[in-house]
């Protein structure tokens, strides 16, 4: 009988089961190459799988225990003896390793912990960056205060220093507030017209332009009143500045121009606060005057700028409002009787086009209001035109709204939300006459729209003088001296603001439109632009 080396060397085991093949040989075999898979093989000290990776398709320890050998000869070889029936099995921890459950749980565990890691150091930086920079703290409404305009921010003192600084550059002086305000009105602006802002300026040694000067004057006296009279009056004295600018040597025209234009508008703006009109004519000034190309001339350059300016006012102002007052002739019937209110040269234009060229017969209710009393320059020019009329003060219109027709108003400015704003006391007037069922009709031209809104009066506003509400009666003003009384204080707002829903109809040089289709009006002056 052969011995038991001799019956093992020469002939190979017979594979197991499994799959897990040659693995080890006896002595003197060769081993193949081990299987590759997550996880060794754990087994008994000297097993001949020990180390090996236990993967798909390998064998698993109590199959390797339980598999039968292929002749008594092998299963007697003292270098792989046979798994003990009570050995490790499926779920348990063996004696030097850690089952597939606790591995898991170590794995996640681990990555648990690098997760938290992260995140406190992610919490960190940002908690350092708040430290270091408080005013961009997401939880601070910063942003919403940059977009403020700066006369709404009068009672914010770094608001204010940046303006001063702002002004100091430009080599425009700051004009101070006058008296007390009303809480309430705090952030805006009030100015007195017996202190202008000529008195502190060094005109022989100031970059403004006289005509510029001339123009603040007038604006703040309240010489030139009414958003459309404004606007003209701007884009006149533009026209000059652009005369007089002479391009300084190494610079462009199209950049040197926009910075020399900023100290006068930054002028104007501290006389008193542009209108939504003088605004959008400077954004299109701003613009064209960037669009120019390099090639053309200072003489040529300077030409076709006015140019511009003039086919401007004539597009947006002259020929919109023949478009309105044409537009406006359908809605004004004989024997009507229309209340306006305040002056407005596009509703006064409308009305006397009606009555001298297309020879309707209506009457007229013209209401007014203190201080300004701008109904008594709306009364001359319709008396003068032979129009009827009659003349009430604002706190009578309740009185004379049921024999009212229809109610034809002019408006500052139409916002992005269908709001109307215009002089004060309008909104009140479109509130009485809904209660009445009186149609609101509106004239205004579209380059008077813009995209800022707004739903009420008080957050941007105008304070007049103060001063224009004493009455003097006798000679004697039961006012006098009222900024020496703590308890006393005057508001004399400027405009206010209509909703949507008071008004029934735009009457645009587009056509007559609801309030609710001026963004699409924006939106398609955006796109023509």
């Amino acid at each position: 009988q052969p011995s038991q080396a001799g019956a093992h060397t020469g002939t190979s085991p017979p594979k197991p089961a499994h799959g897990l093949g040659a693995a080890v040989g006896g002595p003197g075999g060769t081993s193949a190459a081990p299987c590759e898979g997550p996880e060794p093989l754990e087994g008994p000290e000297g097993s001949p799988c020990r180390g090996l990776p236990l993967a798909l398709g390998c064998i698993s320890r109590r199959d390797w225990a339980q598999t039968p050998h292929s002749s008594p000869a092998a299963a007697a070889q003292p270098t792989s003896p046979p798994a003990s029936a009570d050995g490790p099995g499926d779920g348990e921890k063996p004696a030097a390793g850690k089952s597939k459950a606790e591995l898991r749980a170590e794995r996640r565990a681990k990555q648990e912990a690098e997760r938290a890691q992260k995140q406190a150091r992610k919490a960190e930086l940002s908690q350092a960056a708040t430290t270091a920079k408080p005013r961009q703290s997401p939880t601070e409404p910063q942003s919403m205060v940059k977009r403020l305009p700066e006369h709404v921010q009068v009672d914010d003192p770094a608001a204010q220093r940046k303006l001063a600084k702002k002004l100091e550059r430009q080599q425009v002086p700051l004009r101070q507030d006058y008296g007390t305000k009303v809480n309430l009105f705090s952030h805006l602006h009030q100015y007195s017209r017996k202190k202008p802002l000529t008195q502190q300026m060094s005109i022989p040694s100031t970059v403004i332009h006289p005509a510029v000067v001339r123009l603040g004057l007038q604006y703040s006296q309240g010489i030139i009143n009414g958003s459309n009279a404004r606007c003209i009056a701007l884009l006149e004295v533009f026209k000059q500045l652009i005369r007089d600018y002479s391009t300084p040597p190494n610079e462009e025209l199209s950049r040197d121009l926009v910075a020399k234009l900023k100290p006068h508008i930054s002028f104007l703006n501290q006389c008193r606060p542009l209108s939504a009109s003088m605004g959008n004519a400077i954004k299109f000034l701003k613009k064209e005057i960037s669009c120019l190309p390099d090639t053309l001339r200072e003489d040529e350059a300077k030409e076709k700028l006015q140019d511009v300016i003039d086919k401007y006012l004539r597009e947006k102002i002259v020929l919109a409002a023949e478009a309105i007052s044409r537009s406006a002739f359908e809605k004004i019937n004989d024997h009507d009787v229309i209340l306006v209110y305040g002056c407005s040269s596009l509703v006064n234009r409308t009305l006397c086009d009606a009555h001298a060229k297309q020879g309707r017969a209506f009457r007229v209710i013209v209401v007014d209001s203190r201080p300004r009393l701008e109904g008594r320059q709306t009364l001359r020019r319709l008396v003068r035109r032979g129009i009827h009329c009659t003349y009430v003060m604002i706190n009578a219109i309740s009185y004379v709204l049921p024999e009212v027709s229809k109610v034809l108003l002019g408006a500052h400015a139409l916002l992005a939300n269908g709001s109307v704003m215009s002089r004060v006391g309008t909104s009140q007037i479109a509130l009485v006459s809904k209660a009445h069922n009186v149609p609101v009709l509106v004239c205004c031209e579209t380059y008077k729209f813009c995209e800022r809104v707004q739903t009420d009066s008080f957050v941007s506003n105008e304070l007049d003088d103060p001063d224009d509400l004493i009455v003097l009666r006798k000679g004697q003003a039961q006012l006098g001296g009222w900024a020496e009384n703590k308890s006393l204080r005057l508001l004399n707002l400027v405009y206010d603001v209509t909703p949507p829903d008071l008004v029934d109809l735009v009457i645009t040089d587009l056509g007559m439109i609801p309030c609710t289709s001026v963004p699409v009006v924006l939106r398609v002056k955006n796109v023509d632009q």
